[in-house]
C-alpha cells in the first residue's frame, strides 16, 4: 500500500484530523478545520477539514476530467471497483461502526447494523447494478415517405447513459447509508462525484473514501469537501462542472438547491422532509400498530423523514392505541448508546435538541396534551437528549401536526370514518412514507391506494430495499433504491436506424 493510502485522509498532526479528498489526493483545507462533537459526550471525535469554494471548484474540475474515462471504462470493472469498497468496508466493519456511532450518537445496534452494515451492502448491491441492461429495444415503427424520407421500418433503442459529474448531499442521520445510496449506483453507471456529507457527521465518508481509494477507484471519480457553514454545499451545487444534484435533507434547504439547480438546468434527484402519516383503522391490530409507530421515538431518536409521526387513528380504537403507545415509550431504555440495552441514543446537537423542545413546548400552547416525555431525561447530565414524547388531543391545524420535528415526538389525532382519515392524511405538504394498519387487508390496500405518498405501508413499517423510494409534494423529486436509483443517475439516449 502506498504512502498516501496508508496516511488516508488524516494529516500529520494527528490521526483524526482529516484532509479533503480531491482528484485523488489528500489535501490540506484553505479555511483550517472545525470540530465533530460526539452527541452523547459533548467530547470532540474528529477535526473535519473546512473547504474553500475554490477547493470545491476543483474537485468538480477534477470530477469533470476524470468523467471522460470513467464513463466509458467496462461494466466489468466498474462492479469490480465496488466489490472490492465492500470488501474493504466489510474487513474494518468494526471501525467503521464505532465512528459511525461516535459522530451521529446511533445506539450500538444501529450503528452497525443500519449504519455500516448497510453502506457496505449497498456497494455491493450496485456492483452488481453495474452490470445490468442499460439498453432496451423498442417496437420497429413502419414510418410512410413523406418529408422525412423514404418509407421504411425504423428501429430503436432506449440507452441510459451517464449523467456526468454528480454532487452528492448527505444528511446527518446515516453518515453510511446515505452516502453508499448516493455515491454507488452513481459511479456504477459510469458518473463521477462530489461528496459533500453533512457537516455534523462527516468522518465516516472520509473513511468511505478510503475504502474507494484502496479499491481502485481512478482519481477524480470520487471526491470528499466539507465545511461546517454553507460555503461548501453552495459551491458543491452552483460548480458549472457539476451536471446533478442529489440531495438529502430538509425541504427548505432543498428548495434552494432546486432554485439554482432550475438556473443551471442540472438534473436532481430531492429526498426532503416528511411528516408520515399512520392511519389507524377501528378494525387494527394495535399491539402492531403501536409497535410501528412507537419505533419513531426510539429509530434514530426520530431523526427519519420516513418515520411515522402523525397518528391518525379512528375514534373507537383512539384511547386503546394512546395506552399502548405510552407504555411503549415508558419500556424504552434512554441514555448512552454504547450501554447494553440503550434503545433510545441522543439527537444530533445541541441547537437540535432546543429546536425539538420547542415544538414540544409550542405544542402544549396549542392546545395539545402531553401524555408521556416532554422534558429532558433524568440524570443524562451531557449529551443531547430528548425523551420520547406523545401529544395528544391534537388537531390537523396545529404546527405540531403539520411540520416535520425530526425527534422521537408522536402527534396523535382522532378521525370519525375512513374518508375523513384519508383526507387528514392527504391534507399536508409531505408525501414520503404514509402507513395503513387494518385488519382487512382489503380495506388497508383500498386507503393506501388514495394516500398522496411515496410509498405506503400496509400492516408494516418496513421495506422491500428493490420498491421505488421517493416523495410526493414537498417531499422530494425523483426516485431512488434498487434499480430505481441507475435510472435516476442516467440519462435516455434514444438511438434510431433504418431497417
Amino acid at each position: 500500500m502506498s504512502d498516501r493510502n496508508r496516511t488516508g485522509g488524516t494529516s500529520r498532526t494527528g490521526d483524526r484530523t482529516r484532509r479533503l479528498f480531491i482528484g485523488g489526493e489528500w489535501t490540506e483545507p484553505d479555511h483550517g478545520h472545525y470540530e465533530v462533537i460526539n452527541p452523547a459526550t459533548e467530547e470532540v471525535v474528529g477535526l473535519a477539514p473546512e473547504a474553500s469554494r475554490e477547493q470545491v471548484y476543483a474537485a468538480a474540475a477534477a470530477a469533470r476530467e476524470a468523467f471522460a474515462t470513467w464513463s466509458r471504462t467496462r461494466p466489468e470493472e466498474r462492479a469490480a471497483i465496488l466489490d472490492r469498497a465492500a470488501d474493504l468496508m466489510q474487513r474494518d466493519f468494526t471501525v467503521n461502526a464505532a465512528l459511525a456511532q461516535a459522530e451521529s450518537g446511533a445506539t450500538t445496534g444501529t450503528a452497525r447494523a443500519m449504519q455500516a452494515a448497510v453502506g457496505a451492502a449497498r456497494f455491493r448491491r450496485y456492483a452488481r447494478g453495474a452490470l445490468e441492461p442499460v439498453e432496451e429495444a423498442i417496437a420497429p415503427q413502419i414510418n410512410e415517405a413523406g418529408p422525412m424520407g423514404r418509407a421504411g421500418v425504423f428501429g430503436a433503442l432506449a440507452v441510459r447513459q451517464p449523467v456526468g459529474v454528480v454532487t452528492c448531499i448527505t444528511s446527518y442521520n446515516n453518515p453510511w447509508a446515505n452516502p453508499a445510496g448516493k455515491v454507488a449506483p452513481a459511479l456504477a453507471m459510469g458518473n463521477t462525484v462530489v461528496v459533500k456529507p453533512a457537516p455534523q457527521d462527516p468522518l465516516s465518508v472520509y473513511r468511505m473514501a478510503e475504502a474507494l481509494e484502496e479499491a481502485g477507484v481512478p482519481a477524480g471519480v470520487v471526491n470528499v469537501v466539507t465545511g461546517s457553514g454553507p460555503e461548501a454545499g453552495e459551491a458543491a451545487v452552483d460548480s458549472p462542472d457539476v451536471d446533478m444534484v442529489s440531495f438529502t435533507g430538509s425541504t427548505a434547504v432543498g428548495q434552494r438547491i432546486a432554485e439554482v439547480c432550475g438556473r443551471g438546468m442540472k438534473r436532481q434527484l430531492m429526498e426532503l422532509g416528511g411528516k408520515g402519516a399512520a392511519v389507524v383503522l377501528d378494525d387494527a391490530d394495535l399491539d402492531s400498530a403501536a409497535a410501528g409507530i412507537g419505533t419513531t421515538f426510539s429509530f434514530y431518536s426520530g431523526q427519519i423523514c420516513t418515520a411515522p409521526t402523525r397518528v391518525l387513528v379512528q375514534r373507537a380504537a383512539h384511547d386503546a392505541l394512546i395506552g399502548k403507545l405510552t407504555a411503549y415509550a415508558g419500556h424504552l431504555k434512554v441514555g448512552d448508546p454504547t450501554d447494553r440495552g440503550t434503545v433510545v441514543g441522543p439527537v444530533i446537537s445541541a441547537a437540535h435538541r432546543d429546536r425539538i423542545e420547542s415544538y414540544i413546548e409550542l405544542g402544549r400552547k396549542e392546545g395539545a396534551r402531553t401524555v408521556t416525555g416532554g422534558e429532558r431525561p433524568a440524570g443524562l447530565d451531557r449529551g443531547f437528549y430528548v425523551a420520547p414524547t406523545l401529544l395528544a388531543d391534537c388537531t390537523n391545524d396545529m404546527r405540531v401536526v403539520r411540520e416535520e420535528i425530526f425527534g422521537p415526538v408522536v402527534v396523535v389525532v382522532p378521525f370519525d370514518d375512513e374518508d375523513e382519515g384519508i383526507a387528514l392524511a392527504n391534507d399536508s405538504d409531505y408525501g414520503l412514507i404514509d402507513y395503513v394498519w387494518s385488519s382487512d387487508v382489503a380495506r388497508a390496500f383500498r386507503v393506501a391506494r388514495q394516500l398522496r405518498a411515496g410509498g405506503v405501508g400496509v400492516n408494516t413499517i418496513g421495506r422491500n430495499m428493490e420498491a421505488p423510494f421517493g416523495g410526493f409534494k414537498k417531499s422530494g423529486v425523483g426516485r431512488d433504491v434498487g434499480s430505481y436509483a441507475l435510472h435516476a443517475y442516467s440519462e435516455l439516449q434514444a438511438i434510431v436506424w433504418p431497417g
